[in-house]
């Protein structure tokens, strides 16, 4: 049986498949496009993190005064304060 003969017949036909265009039937509506909405609660949320964002990780003022006081010799922390705050007590 010969069939090299039909075989450019065949790719003839999807030669001409790009050039076909999508349609809405008739009365049929148009996609409708994609919505975000965000709650009030994450939008509040979201502004919270952005100010904890741009907040300093070390706050230098406080870290300062320590240790001023620790060079002066008047920060003192009693060893039972630190002994609770280890086992979570305080």
């Amino acid at each position: 049986m010969k069939i090299w003969g039909h075989i450019p017949s065949v790719s003839n036909i999807y030669k001409n498949s790009n050039s076909i265009g999508r349609t809405n039937k008739v009365g049929e509506p148009k996609a409708k496009r994609d919505e975000l909405t965000i709650s009030s609660f994450a939008n509040d949320f979201s502004i919270a993190m952005r100010a904890v964002q741009k907040a300093p990780d070390i706050r230098w003022d406080k870290v300062n005064k320590i240790a001023e006081k620790l060079e002066r010799g008047e920060y003192s922390v009693p060893a039972k304060d630190v002994a609770e705050k280890i086992l979570g007590k305080k």
